[in-house]
């Protein structure tokens, strides 16, 4: 069955069902949101930018992005880093109809930047994305974990190409929570979600303890935030 299902026609269908429920789902919630301000400052500004959020919150995502001032090159065009896996073929091809074209890769650690896999050229694709001005999506604990723990490769790409880090904290309620190791959440039509903002942050031209320090950080920061977001739908 699992053969079945990563088959690369199944995953074609099943991107196809999921772009279409999120549409739905995400057109139906009423959103409360918290630091507007902080994106639409970058949105205006210009220059590239990496949007962060826990991998479990990647179906409330869509709707963060201004699509509407993309279209209107008011706004920097998105792209979304996604997993390389099986799994991962049929979310890139509901993100990508959803207005997110992926990258497809895993998140980067300092060591994978010496290996020649989906890291390296993932790494190497998002920093020639970010230097043309564009926008990237990431999950910093994806996509094997552990949940809401974040790894440096967001950290690094700011570093290495001058863009700001945004952090976005998700919330919605009802939902299905799944029993996977993000605990992913998928919202159910007609209810309520939230998004909270915090930064931007710049990674420092220090060395590597500098980093770590922001990247402890951004992952404090963006657990608040999610905390947040859960506790203004409570």
């Amino acid at each position: 069955m699992k053969a079945l299902l990563r088959a690369p026609a199944v995953q074609a269908v099943l991107g196809v069902i999921l772009a279409g429920y999120l549409k739905l789902a995400l057109a139906t919630q009423r959103w409360q949101v918290e630091g507007e301000d902080i994106p639409r400052a970058v949105w205006d500004h210009g220059g590239p930018v990496v949007v962060c959020f826990w991998h479990g919150r990647i179906a409330l995502t869509p709707t963060s992005w201004p699509l509407d001032r993309v279209r209107a090159g008011r706004a920097q065009q998105p792209r979304a880093l996604i997993s390389l896996s099986p799994d991962g073929a049929f979310i890139a091809g509901a993100m990508a109809r959803l207005g997110f074209p992926a990258i497809r890769g895993s998140s980067v650690k300092a060591s994978d930047t010496a290996k020649p896999k989906g890291s390296t050229a993932a790494f190497r694709e998002a920093l020639r994305w970010l230097a043309q001005g564009g926008g990237l999506a990431i999950t910093p604990d994806g996509p094997r974990g552990p949940a809401q723990t974040l790894a440096e490769g967001a950290v690094l790409l700011a570093q290495r190409s001058g863009a700001p880090i945004l952090l976005l904290g998700l919330a919605c309620t009802p939902a299905i929570r799944l029993k996977s190791w993000d605990r992913t959440v998928i919202p159910l039509p007609f209810g309520r979600a939230a998004r909270v903002w915090d930064g931007p942050f710049l990674a420092p031209r220090a060395g590597r303890e500098g980093l770590e320090g922001l990247r402890l950080e951004l992952e404090r920061r963006l657990t608040a935030a999610t905390d947040r977001a859960e506790a203004l739908l409570a």
